[in-house]
């Protein structure tokens, strides 16, 4: 177990445990106390690498605390020999939020790792002149890439206070205090700094994953740095499965084609591939594979399946759907468990999300189906909008602006102005509390 401040003891701790031929869990005292007593028993735990005073509320447990080491410890001599590490050897477990069901421990091997690592300096690209910003909490994937990469082309790593990745100005300050070359982001997060008045920072690369990127956002960041790529991949798959410039202002936003040793099915119910540009779910397969889910061989068995493509493979079933542009790349649609069914319409949100964020009064937009009753169930959009824009206004022009874009049955029944979307630790919108907190602010009911 991990569970250290965001310091030089971090990367120094989760380097020495992969060293010492151990698979690292990364653990958050901010993690709701059965959750951190879930993984902990899941895992069989021996060790927790910890600053004491953050373990402090954790749930009872067994294993041994290890105090960090860091860059004022004394030289420990020689170096211990240590076990050689196989490319199948567990490299870290990560859990899942658990949105669909009960959290899932994610075991990932050192070949999925360096396969990741390999493939990201080639493409975007990394050098030893790079400096990259690392403000992903540990628990989140995408951490793997910020915390590793730049370290295997002898570039360097500014690990960020967790306090700063929610505080814009402090944000914009470190980007030019470090002349940070790269920096990967949340959607979410890219909102933060952009609503914060940061102007941008021509020197930088920006890295977007984690989250389904907007073209409204996607022309900010362009105008902002030096290069915008765009990444999709689930944690099943170790971080990123595909990849894709951004070149261009006008849409569609892909997510590209697959990175190094990876390959894209989109297929039927029936495992069949599908015609270019026909709606199908995506099937990943190749290196990045992780093993499987944590104990669960089960679940296991349910997501990971065989290839029916190529003897001896396995593929992961995302639950994601996307087609095949004429071109080779892929426009991811959103998740299948996401679309709704309203008064016997088909309907995908992200449709309604793209109509409203080419508003220019709208920062940001999540729309989701609500069930009022069991006959009665709406279209919820949740907008965030510029400051000092006028709320009653807005509603009504909103509305009227979507009405122009999509069929009727696609236009919200509500509206629910936020100054700013509620993050969860990894930095992607947390849907309970922006349902809770977002009760009272409806600013208008269609009938």
């Amino acid at each position: 177990g991990v569970c250290v401040d965001r310091s030089l003891d971090l990367p120094v701790s989760l380097l020495g445990i992969l060293k010492a031929g151990c698979a690292s869990l990364p653990l958050d005292p901010r993690m709701p106390q059965r959750l951190l007593a879930q993984m902990i028993e899941e895992t069989r735990v021996g060790f927790i690498v910890a600053h004491p005073e953050l373990v402090q509320q954790f749930p009872a447990h067994g294993a041994r605390l290890i105090s960090p080491v860091g860059s004022g410890a004394e030289d420990p001599g020689d170096a211990p020999r240590l076990p050689a590490c196989r490319a199948d050897q567990p490299a870290y477990v990560l859990y899942t939020s658990g949105s669909t069901g009960k959290p899932k421990g994610v075991e990932v091997c050192h070949r999925s790792v360096v396969n990741l690592l390999t493939s990201v300096r080639r493409r975007p690209g990394l050098s030893p002149d790079d400096v990259l910003l690392a403000i992903t909490p540990i628990v989140f994937d995408i951490s793997v890439l910020e915390l590793f990469a730049p370290l295997t082309v002898g570039g360097c790593v500014v690990v960020a206070p967790a306090a700063m990745t929610v505080d814009a100005p402090a944000l914009a300050k470190a980007l030019e205090d470090h002349r940070i070359s790269v920096l990967q982001a949340t959607p979410a997060t890219w909102r933060l700094l952009i609503a914060g008045g940061w102007q941008g920072r021509r020197e930088m690369r920006a890295l977007c994953g984690g989250e389904r990127l907007s073209l409204d956002l996607a022309r900010k960041l362009r105008s902002r740095a030096a290069g915008l790529w765009n990444l999709y991949g689930p944690t099943e798959t170790t971080v990123y499965s595909t990849m894709e410039e951004i070149l261009s202002d006008e849409g569609p936003i892909t997510i590209g084609r697959p990175i190094a040793n990876t390959y894209i099915y989109l297929l039927d119910e029936a495992l069949a591939p599908v015609p270019v540009g026909t709606p199908a779910e995506i099937y990943i397969a190749g290196d990045g594979l992780a093993a499987g889910y944590f104990g669960r061989p089960d679940l296991t068995a349910e997501r990971f399946l065989p290839d029916p493509f190529r003897s001896g493979g396995r593929m992961y079933r995302t639950g994601d759907l996307a087609r095949y542009l004429p071109d080779g790349r892929i426009e991811h649609l959103g998740r299948l468990d996401q679309q709704v069914k309203i008064r016997g319409f088909r309907i995908e949100p992200g449709e309604i999300e793209f109509a409203l964020n080419a508003h220019s009064a709208v920062r940001g937009s999540l729309v989701e189906a609500l069930e009022h009753t069991p006959d009665d169930v709406r279209l919820v959009a949740y907008v965030v909008c510029e400051p000092e824009t006028d709320e009653t206004r807005l509603v009504p022009e909103l509305r009227r602006h979507v009405a122009d874009r999509v069929p009727a049955y696609m236009v919200p029944a509500e509206f629910r102005l936020l100054a700013r979307f509620p993050l969860t630790l990894n930095g992607k919108i947390d849907l309970e509390v922006l349902r809770t907190s977002s009760r009272s602010a409806a600013i208008a009911t269609s009938k």
